[in-house]
């Protein structure tokens, strides 16, 4: 079975994000950009499935500028067999982008979709599921747990109450929750081999899909700054601070 993992580029989850001076969106000018962390995990699920014969193909997609090839290469590097970026430098919102991916899952027929429930830049959590009824597919989101036999996935969901397990027929959508792997690095010589392996490039327009934005984002601010606690001397203190200058109680 052919396999079809989605990554994006975004800025890497151990910097600190600063807002542009005029406040239109987050500054990403020389900061470091990496693979976001849901995506690896979707990757290193793929890499698994196909390390026990059930996928026999990995393909990877990014939807980014040019500099978003070299996510497809570290994909590429931890075990995907080709990748696809569909270059854009405009910004790509959660229905353009199942849109663009319903036309490459046409081109491309695979027989699962697995992508990371959501981007850590945006935090949408909106593409899987948007693609999943766009191609009339079963979904399975927020795995945590995922097996494969006789053309049906198991999927051990992360809900509420805890976990609930279903079973989805193939093709299917498949989005992954933090628990369901530890992704690995990628080795010196995989990532010499990577950069050989096929990398193709098209644009929204090849694929005839219209990203025009939906939702227009007014101002991004920072988090107002937290003030200072302060120590009482009594319970009644405390009580009386509450009620009088909190007005919590």
């Amino acid at each position: 079975m052919k396999l079809l993992v989605t990554v994006k580029r975004v800025v890497d989850f151990n910097v600190k994000v600063r807002v542009k001076d005029d406040q239109s969106g987050i500054e990403t000018a020389n900061v470091k950009m990496s693979m976001n962390p849901f995506c690896e995990i979707a990757v290193e699920e793929a890499v698994r499935l196909k390390e026990k014969g059930v996928a026999s193909e990995i393909l990877v997609v990014s939807i980014g500028p040019q500099q978003a090839q070299e996510t497809l290469r570290t994909a590429l590097a931890l075990g995907a067999d080709r990748a696809i970026l569909i270059k854009t430098d405009e910004e790509v919102q959660p229905l353009a982008v199942a849109k663009l991916l319903k036309e490459v899952v046409a081109k491309e027929s695979p027989d699962m979709v697995i992508m990371g429930k959501q981007s850590i830049d945006g935090d949408n959590n909106q593409s899987g599921q948007m693609l999943a009824a766009l191609l009339d597919w079963p979904q399975g989101t927020f795995a945590s747990e995922v097996t494969v036999a006789d053309g049906k996935a198991s999927v051990t969901r992360e809900v509420d109450g805890g976990l609930e397990t279903i079973a989805i027929d193939l093709p299917a959508v498949v989005t992954t929750d933090l628990r369901l792997n530890e992704p690995r690095f990628a080795s010196l010589p995989n990532i010499m081999k990577a950069k050989r392996k096929p990398l193709e490039e098209m644009t929204p327009k090849d694929l005839s899909v219209d990203i025009a934005r939906r939702v227009t984002s007014l101002k991004v601010e920072s988090p107002a700054s937290r003030q200072a606690g302060i120590k009482v001397e009594s319970v009644a203190e405390l009580v009386d601070k509450l009620k009088n200058e909190a007005k919590v109680i």
